[in-house]
């Protein structure tokens, strides 16, 4: 049972509001929202940071619930939001095939290599020139997250030995 304490405490320790483990699906991912919101409601946070970290919030378990895939099956995924004093802190993890994981980065590299006019431009380049893809995304959602944090995203892959790896996610929404 030493291990419940040892949890309970290194949430505490680390801030973290809420933690996820497992399958997810459109149903949980309502549920969590609306547990986050809550907590943000009852924190009395402020409408804009709510807004931002919601938004945020939105597109990475939209990434987790439509990219994970086949490999979903396999290995469940994770999803967390912590609350410092100076900023919200939401990390996701779940796994991706590794042919993915380079195309993957290249992107996120390119994302956090703009500014906020070049994040501007490349959002309505993807908006104005890209279809539609047969996941339901066009692309915009890691885009989105660096607009909305106004920070860059953080991220690395861990291989899983099984043709997969883990990618983590980690983005900060300023709290000032």
């Amino acid at each position: 049972m030493q291990y419940i304490f040892d949890l309970h405490k290194t949430l505490l320790d680390h801030n973290l509001i809420l933690v996820y483990e497992g399958e997810f699906t459109q149903e949980i991912t309502k549920s969590i929202l609306a547990m986050a919101e809550r907590n943000m409601d009852s924190s009395g946070e402020e409408s804009t940071v709510k807004r931002k970290v919601f938004n945020v919030m939105v597109e990475c378990l939209q990434n987790i619930v439509k990219h994970a895939g086949d490999v979903q099956k396999k290995n469940a995924a994770i999803f967390i939001v912590g609350k410092l004093e100076n900023e919200y802190v939401i990390v996701s993890g779940n796994p991706i095939k590794t042919a993915e994981s380079e195309k993957l980065k290249d992107k996120l590299e390119q994302i956090n290599s703009l500014d906020k006019d070049g994040l501007k431009s490349l959002y309505k380049e993807i908006i104005k020139n890209t279809e539609i893809s047969d996941k339901g995304g066009a692309g915009l959602g890691f885009v989105d997250m660096a607009r909305k944090s106004g920070n860059p995203l953080a991220y690395d892959f861990i291989d899983t030995g099984d043709g997969a790896q883990f990618f983590c996610l980690k983005a900060s929404i300023s709290r000032l």
